[in-house]
């Protein structure tokens, strides 16, 4: 796709809704930054603990995140509905990098649209890892092909 403002919620597989709250609007009316940033971090955490099947407290390997962005196209405000959607831009052989956007209930254009990387680390040595094949599968079996 040519731009982020081409997203579509379509394009992207895997999504939840997320519920804004009174005190997520900032003294200017409008969600303060930092929701948009923890929303990016919502999806990904509900994809990787949902279909991901990544258990953070005894997994021999699981990711950690080493990069995010936010890109703010337009505001968003309570009360509103979110829906993040998530896709993976790119798996490499330690790392993947999912692509989000959030969309409000209008639809249309994100109004947010960002990245966020995980690289897989050994628990033991705290060192990258390969992906494994079957975390490959997962990601692609849900729609998130790079």
């Amino acid at each position: 796709m040519s731009g982020y403002q081409d997203w579509r919620i379509e394009d992207f597989p895997f999504q939840i809704d997320i519920p804004t709250r009174w005190g997520d609007n900032d003294m200017l009316g409008h969600l303060n930054n930092v929701v948009y940033n923890r929303m990016i971090e919502t999806v990904v955490v509900h994809f990787t603990m949902g279909p991901l099947q990544v258990n953070w407290n005894t997994d021999q390997s699981y990711p950690v995140v080493v990069e995010s962005l936010c890109r703010f196209h337009r505001s968003l405000s309570f009360p509103a509905t979110i829906t993040a959607g998530l896709r993976a831009g790119r798996i490499g052989s330690t790392s993947v990098t999912y692509e989000i956007a959030l969309f409000d209930e209008e639809g249309g254009a994100p109004a947010a649209t960002g990245h966020f990387v995980h690289v897989f680390i050994d628990r033991d040595s705290q060192k990258s890892i390969f992906i494994t094949a079957q975390v490959s599968t997962l990601i692609e079996a849900n729609g998130c092909k790079p």
